[in-house]
Parts: C-alpha cells; structure tokens; sequence
C-alpha cells in the first residue's frame, strides 16, 4: 500500500481517557452524556479501568491499557471476531463521547474552501460501503522475538492475539474529503482521535497521529460507524473511527475527532519516534512500519493436550497485509515435515483465511506444533524475522507446543 504522490507508508493508534467508573462510563456513552477524562497517569494511579467491555481470562490477557484475545476463544466463531472477543489497543483509555455535540473537523492547507465540520448524522446521510477486514496491532507476535529468537524487544509482550476481523460499515474517507473540498495538491492528511493526551516519560506528546499517504486516503480507507453489523462499541472507536485496511493497527484511528489535510507532509512523534524498523539490518535513521506481513495461528491455547490415537482436527487461520493467503502448510514435528491445510472458507483480501488439518497422533510426549502461510505474491513466514528493537512486524513460523497422553 504505497502513496501515488509521496511513497511514504504511515500508521495509527489510539490512545484514550479515564473514567471513574466502568458502568458510569457506558452507560454515559450509550445515554448521551458527557463525563469528565482525567490524564493517563490519573487514571493508572487510580487503579481504574481503561477499557469498557468486561475481559473474562478466558477470553482475553490483559496488559495494563490493552487486552489480547486468546486465539481457544476464536475457535468455533466463524470468519468475524465477535465484539466481545475484539482485542483492545489503548494508550490511556477508552473515552465517552456525546454523540448529539461530536463533530468531525477537517482543516488545513489541503482544503479549498477552509474548514469544514461533519456531524454524525451528516456522517450516515453520505452514501455507505460495507467491508471485511482486519485491525492488527503492529506489535502481535512481538513476544516471539524474544521467546524463540533470543532479542530483547521494547512494547506490550503480544502473542498473536492483537489482531481481528470485523464486517465494518460506514462511509469512504475519500467521499468526506471531497465534500470537504480537497485541493488538488493535498499530500497527507493527518487522523486525531478524542481521546486524551498521550504521555510517557514525563513529555506531553499530544494526541495520537500520524500522517496517511494521499493515495492511501483516497484508496480504500473507511470511516466506520458499524462493526460487526452494530453500532460501533466504545471501546472500538464510538461514534466513528477509520479502517485503514493491511496496514498496521495504529493507521486506525479510534474516536475519530480531527483530520488535517495538508499540501506538505506532515510529521508527528508516529511516523518520527515511533514505528519505525531500527535494528542492526535497517538504516540508522530506521524505517517507516507500513502494512501487515504474513502471520498464522492455531486455534489453540498453548500447551493443549491431546489423547493418543485419536483423530484431532487442528484449526488456525493465516493472514498477511500483501491480500490473499495462497496456501498454508502444517508441521506436528517441530518444522521436519510439511503437509498442506485444507481451507474452510473464503480468503479474504484484508481478512484471514481459516483452515484445517486432521492429526492422529501415535505415540505420547511433548510435539512442537507449526503452521506456515504464502499469500497471492508469494511471500511466506521464514524461520527467523529480521531483528528490530520495538519488536514490530514479526512474521516467523511461530512455535506452538503441545502434550499428547
């Protein structure tokens, strides 16, 4: 996904507000009214929550702002991500938002006519578009750098579960910039969310953002008021958020606020301190993390057990930011042999394929369990990801161990 007037890739994440208490705070989004947001570190020295929906362990782990789906509460769901069973992202907290004052503003030097706001309503009045894709965290997988390859990374200790796919359901990005007024020498426009300042190490660093290509923006990027054929949860971006589909998880901005439209690229500490490859194999200035690599998951907890002699089916699903998976290929003998998955549905452009392989094991002991992914422009997992020191973009055959007895 490459910009047609700057080749330059960009991301997105989101950050988010405190709120005193879980149930005040949905049902004050659900109502209407407006609450009060502290600062990120008022809400983690309180002790609050910073994500609405409830996160059962068996559903989820969670890592002070964030919470990973556990890949055994996918299994038997079908192609979507249940709402309930969506991983969370947040820098702070998600925020509540009255819906009846939101304003979506866009401005900047981008714009021939100025500043313009959009309302919600005005927002669902636009001609709508429906599409299936995956939100991913630049970071899943990030814990196997160290598990597996022995380097100590920086970030949240992902496994695979920062990823899922929803049916979103909203208006295109490039239909508001053109009722927006969009100059023909516009370059970069530049997402904010609602939520609250993100702060680390003591800096005040604003909200998050980052600049989007152009030819991004006016390709295939949705502002989404629905997932999953509901109105957009809070914790996922209420009342609007965008879907900027293959690239990585922070180019989607949740409670969608601002965009600044500019004629001349656009920087903030996203695209310059932050998502960025560097490591001993990239340029000493790094380089920019655009879209999503090839990954794959069984739909396992880690250490299964299994019974000798009995036939098992083992599901996962494969998926990579190039489009569509081409094969997918399953090893039970820690990477020695190679048999093919059958697939059991459609391979999504932005989503995932999901897949199946029948296993009878013979004898007892401890298996090594693998699953490698080619997608459409041939691309497939390696054994080892090149080394980075945020620990992004890991796309390695990851190693899932199991127990027969």
């Amino acid at each position: 996904m490459r910009c047609g007037v700057r080749m330059r890739e960009a991301i997105y994440d989101r950050s988010s507000l405190h709120l005193s208490r879980r149930t005040a705070l949905r049902l004050s989004v659900l109502g209407g009214a407006v609450m009060a947001v502290g600062a990120t570190s008022t809400a983690q020295a309180a002790g609050a929550s910073t994500i609405v929906k409830p996160l059962p362990p068996e559903l989820f782990e969670v890592y002070g702002t964030n919470a990973e789906t556990r890949w055994e509460a996918l299994s038997g769901q079908g192609h979507l991500t249940p709402i309930d069973r969506f991983f969370v992202r947040n820098h702070t907290a998600t925020p509540a938002i009255d819906v009846n004052t939101w304003r979506l503003r866009l401005f900047g030097t981008g714009l021939r006519r100025g500043p313009v706001e959009f309302g919600y309503r005005d927002l669902r009045s636009l001609p709508s578009e429906t599409i299936t894709a995956a939100v991913e965290c630049a970071g899943n997988g990030r814990s196997f750098y160290t598990s597996q390859q022995g380097q100590q990374v920086a970030g949240t200790p992902w496994k695979l579960g920062a990823i899922g796919v929803a049916r979103w359901r909203g208006v295109r990005l490039s239909t508001v910039l053109a009722k927006a007024g969009l100059s023909r020498r516009a370059v970069d426009v530049q997402p904010s969310g609602l939520d609250a300042d993100y702060v680390t190490g003591g800096v005040n660093l604003g909200k998050v953002r980052r600049p989007l290509p152009i030819g991004k923006a006016l390709d295939d990027v949705l502002i989404a008021y629905e997932m999953n054929g509901q109105q957009l949860p809070p914790d996922h971006g209420y009342p609007a958020r965008l879907v900027v589909p293959s690239w990585i998880g922070i180019a989607s901005i949740k409670w969608l606020g601002e965009i600044e439209v500019s004629e001349t690229p656009l920087a903030s500490p996203w695209n310059t301190q932050f998502y960025r490859l560097v490591g001993p194999t990239y340029p000493a200035e790094g380089t920019v993390v655009g879209k999503q690599v090839v990954k794959s998951a069984f739909e396992l907890p880690r250490d299964a057990v299994f019974q000798t002699g009995e036939r098992h089916v083992l599901r996962g699903r494969s998926w990579s930011g190039n489009g569509r998976i081409r094969n997918v290929d399953v090893s039970v003998d820690g990477g020695h042999r190679w048999h093919p998955a059958r697939p059991t549905g459609t391979a999504d452009k932005h989503g995932w394929l999901q897949w199946e392989f029948p296993w009878r094991p013979k004898e007892p002991g401890a298996y090594t369990l693998r699953a490698r992914a080619t997608d459409f422009t041939g691309a497939t997992q390696p054994e080892v990801t090149p080394y980075n020191t945020q620990g992004y973009l890991f796309d390695g055959i990851v190693q899932h161990p199991v127990t027969v007895v």
